[in-house]
């Protein structure tokens, strides 16, 4: 598996890149045809694109994805383990594209978009496959090293950095769809749609704790399958769930 695991994640960065750049073409292209100067503004309309936690996450995950594969077929065919920046990175990315999966298909599944507005591979490729390629990624992948379980708060900072990003943004711009004097990527994070920010804040918890949850679940799982630097890793079987 060492020998080809990174060719497979050099194949999931791709469809994952090639699923943003064509959801951003599609949404460029409709920005560029709105009728109104809000609508057409694509400078606010790209940052909004790249304020999904989804699409970040994406971005994050196949960046992260590419430079451990280019550093196993290079720096790394001599090494047991993921020098330790690289192993906190992918588990960060890991736990936030785990969550974005549980999140999509529990409370956005059934989210009904304009027509025309999504690309539906795309669409599934962000939301489902790669979520699923990185839990097997954790369940699977070979040189895992063994982290601390402070990683567990590592991973939890960039979830809370942006939910503060999103909240304070949200009503300084104008929603380029509707008009409205706000904007917030998913509706459970709009007051106006959960009756005020208590609401708001239930939900943020709610995913908090799961992030959380699943960051401690991604380090226990490379705490039973990876080893420190320096020590040998004897080949265990996959962790059963």
């Amino acid at each position: 598996m060492t020998r080809w695991w990174p060719y497979v994640r050099f194949g999931a960065a791709g469809l994952t890149l090639a699923a943003i750049i064509a959801q951003l073409s599609l949404t460029v292209a409709n920005s560029r045809a709105a009728p109104t100067e809000w609508g057409s503004h694509i400078p606010t309309v790209v940052t909004n694109f790249l304020s999904f936690f989804t699409v970040l996450s994406n971005l994050l995950g196949a960046i992260v994805l590419v430079i451990l594969a280019v550093w196993t077929l290079t720096r790394g065919r001599d090494r047991r383990v993921e020098p330790r920046g690289l192993a906190v990175l992918l588990t960060c990315v890991s736990t936030y594209m785990i969550v974005t999966g549980i999140v999509y298909n529990t409370l956005l599944r059934n989210v009904e978009l304009p027509q025309g507005m999504t690309v539906p591979w795309s669409n599934e490729v962000l939301h489902v496959v790669f979520p699923l390629f990185l839990l097997a990624d954790v369940l699977f992948a070979p040189k895992r090293r063994l982290l601390p379980w402070s990683t567990v708060a590592v991973a939890a900072i960039f979830p809370v950095v942006w939910a503060g990003y999103t909240l304070i943004r949200a009503n300084l711009i104008i929603a380029p769809a509707s008009g409205d004097p706000w904007w917030y990527p998913y509706p459970f994070l709009d007051p106006h749609l959960q009756g005020g920010y208590l609401g708001v804040a239930g939900y943020i918890v709610g995913i908090a704790l799961a992030i959380v949850s699943v960051a401690a679940f991604v380090v226990w799982v490379g705490r039973r399958r990876g080893a420190p630097d320096g020590v040998a890793v004897v080949p265990a079987a996959p962790v059963a769930l």
